[in-house]
């Protein structure tokens, strides 16, 4: 009975604050709350996955991190690059698009690279910017499990 009267209750309010049920599950967004609505306005005007830029954004990095810190391992090549998501937690967020590759390193091992493009979060906010982790190497365990916490 009282589990009853909670849910009751709890619709209650969301009727009175002039939210609807789906927006509560975060499925509906009201138009004035979108990013393209903000006071700096997001338009997802993001690269695509396998654009050059930002293939080459995560190889510079990529490289440059495992020279100054863990040794002689390098980025060579990307194949298989496929988006897996854009903006999946709705339209009010930074805009995103997920995306997993393979990388080929200078070993010869082919990695699963996982990364998002975001806008906005660039140097000082002025453009995009690239979030990534490559499987088997993400060695602070910042993304761990297995660079489950780079997708979506």
């Amino acid at each position: 009975m009282r589990r009853v009267s909670l849910l009751s209750t709890l619709a209650a309010a969301l009727c009175l604050s002039g939210l609807s049920a789906q927006a509560a599950g975060g499925r509906y967004v009201h138009p004035a709350d979108r990013a393209e609505e903000r006071i700096i306005p997001m338009y997802g005007n993001l690269p695509a996955c396998e654009d050059p830029a930002v293939l080459g954004e995560i190889t510079s990095r990529f490289n440059s991190r495992e020279a100054k810190f863990w040794g002689p391992l390098q980025a060579v090549t990307f194949d298989r690059v496929q988006p897996i998501a854009w903006r999946p937690w709705g339209d009010d967020f930074i805009p995103r698009r997920f995306c997993t590759a393979r990388v080929l390193t200078n070993d010869g091992v082919l990695r699963r690279v996982d990364y998002s493009v975001r806008e906005n979060l660039g140097l000082f906010g002025y453009t995009w910017n690239v979030n990534w982790c490559v499987s088997g190497l993400d060695r602070h365990r910042s993304y761990a499990p297995d660079c489950k916490m780079a997708r979506p």
